[in-house]
């Protein structure tokens, strides 16, 4: 065995034992992540031409945001962020957000460590369904495609949307569709608990929650302002 092959494997091993431990969860913490996601919507939406196009966000059922997703390898790579998940239900209503975390991992010449802001646009409830019951993987229990960019990009590309999920990237500046296939998407019952002192489940399926803290507030005017 090489010594770059047990040094990637112990990259690997180090990196997801790190990205799977239940972090210590408190409301700052929390609240704080929902600010970062909401400032990454506003810097991305600010310029129609280089964002997700209208058609998509209005017809959308779920958009998850994940700020800050840290991608690091050395051979053997992997990713591992937290975010928000703001659902829309069957009668049109969107819900408030609740925690979530993405992880993946990726085999191929790769090495350092860099932070990128995640976007994912649902276009269906069944995949949500499938995140309530576990673990989400990208590609595997739900169609994933690159998204496409700006105002009128369905008049360029895919103009049906046929994937069940779109997946964006905003990367040193540049936001663009990225594939996703084999990422892994769970809800944070934990951080969700620690932000609204109830389980991920009211958030999901309530609408009538009082004592919403305002970070989730913000955030879900700041979806609305731009899905209807």
């Amino acid at each position: 065995m090489s010594l770059q092959f047990k040094i990637a494997v112990l990259f690997f091993v180090t990196f997801f034992s790190f990205a799977g431990q239940p972090l210590a969860r408190n409301h700052s913490d929390s609240g704080q992540k929902v600010i970062e996601a909401s400032g990454v919507l506003e810097e991305i939406f600010s310029i129609p031409e280089q964002s997700i196009p209208p058609t998509l966000l209005r017809n959308a059922h779920a958009i998850v945001v994940i700020p800050g997703l840290i991608k690091a390898g050395f051979i053997i790579g992997g990713r591992y962020g937290s975010g928000l998940m703001m659902v829309r239900d069957k009668e049109g209503a969107w819900h408030y957000p609740v925690m979530v975390t993405l992880t993946g991992a990726s085999i191929g010449w790769q090495i350092g460590v860099q932070s990128t802001d995640i976007i994912l646009v649902f276009k269906n409830l069944k995949s949500i369904n499938a995140i309530e019951k576990g673990k989400f993987t990208l590609g595997a229990d739900a169609s994933v495609a690159a998204g496409p960019v700006g105002r009128h990009a369905e008049a360029s590309t895919d103009i049906q949307f046929r994937s069940e999920i779109y997946s964006y990237s905003r990367s040193r500046g540049l936001f663009a569709g990225i594939a996703l296939e084999g990422a892994a998407l769970l809800i944070d019952q934990d951080a969700t608990w620690a932000l609204y002192s109830r389980p991920a489940y009211d958030i999901l399926h309530k609408t009538e929650l009082k004592q919403i803290p305002m970070a989730a507030k913000q955030f879900r005017q700041v979806v609305l302002k731009y899905v209807q």
